[in-house]
């Protein structure tokens, strides 16, 4: 298993559209592209000496062929449409993750 994970800076301005628009539309978009089986979306709980709002957004996938079918057929489509709405408003960057294990508590309640 891979995690995609995209790291953005959000300037305070947009957070509120960025966040609507990124769990109504992009997130649903990355998943309809069949590449991701789910994704988690998390704030980081950090203050950025940019300023701005930082968050987290991991996408799961199978493998690393279909993250690269991912960058090959659906990355460029996807990234023109954040870069067209949210321009110099934002700042990402991406990192890819190869899961080694997962372990689950059995006596912690979330």
């Amino acid at each position: 298993m891979y995690i995609y994970n995209v790291t953005t800076n959000i300037d305070e301005s947009i957070k509120n559209e960025w966040l609507k628009w990124m769990k109504e539309k992009h997130i649903p978009n990355m998943l309809a592209t069949g590449k991701f089986s789910h994704a988690k979306m998390s704030r980081v709980m950090i203050q950025e000496e940019m300023g701005g709002v930082t968050y987290s957004v991991q996408y799961t996938t199978d493998s690393l062929e279909t993250l690269q079918k991912y960058y090959k057929e659906n990355a460029s489509q996807l990234r023109n449409e954040t870069i067209a709405l949210f321009n110099n408003k934002i700042v990402s960057f991406r990192t890819e993750l190869k899961v080694i294990s997962e372990q689950f508590s059995m006596s912690v309640k979330n």
